[in-house]
């Protein structure tokens, strides 16, 4: 995300308080994986929850890029704050629960990167998904984890755009860092789909 400029920015689409709410929340649900090294799908749904939460958060600040009532710097900055909140570093819990938050930031670090694609129109809208979700792995394979998250984010862009994720390489898809990068994408299909009322939201920001 872009640094953020001079200009503060007020808003309540996403407050620290309310992260903080879910990290307690988290903490209270004593969560531990399963011996095989899954997640009881029971116990894991506060960390969905949690990923949601932000996504739909971040939808609705484009959303009011979308309806022309703040500019692309504007909503970038928004973006940029809420950013901030989710992906610093979060005090050890647990082991298993610290491996749980660790996946769910890797997620949410490619929404961002992906509204940042799509805000400043850094995408193809000719490109195939499976294309790029092909060249993400690969890249992964290679160790090149720049250019693996760069295929991430404009697969992201091309889903705010109005694509759909195909669900064959999304079955297909091996384990690793694009996977769990992929997770937060999916989750911002399901999101729009979801859905639309973010549209009308306008988060009560103030641009000072």
């Amino acid at each position: 995300m872009p640094e953020t400029s001079d200009k503060q920015i007020f808003h309540e689409f996403y407050t620290e308080k309310r992260w903080n709410n879910w990290l307690q929340k988290v903490g209270e649900s004593n969560f531990k994986l399963e011996e095989s090294g899954d997640a009881p799908e029971k116990d894991s749904a506060i960390f969905v929850n949690m990923q949601d939460d932000v996504i739909l958060a971040c939808l609705k600040v484009i959303a009011t890029c979308q309806r022309g009532e703040n500019s692309v710097e504007e909503t970038l900055d928004i973006l940029s704050s809420i950013e901030e909140i989710v992906l610093k570093k979060v005090d050890s819990i647990s082991e298993d629960t610290d491996m749980m938050i660790e996946s769910l930031q890797n997620s949410l670090l490619a929404t961002f990167v992906s509204f940042e694609c799509y805000l400043n129109g850094d995408f193809d809208q000719e490109s195939k998904i499976s294309d790029l979700i092909n060249g993400a792995i690969e890249s992964e394979q290679d160790e090149d984890f720049e250019a693996a998250l760069g295929y991430v984010a404009r697969i992201g862009a091309l889903v705010l755009d109005g694509q759909e994720l195909p669900g064959k390489e999304m079955e297909d898809m091996p384990y690793g860092i694009v996977a769990e990068w992929m997770d937060g994408i999916d989750s911002i299909e399901a999101a729009m789909v979801g859905t639309d009322s973010y549209k009308e939201d306008d988060g009560e920001y103030e641009v000072v």
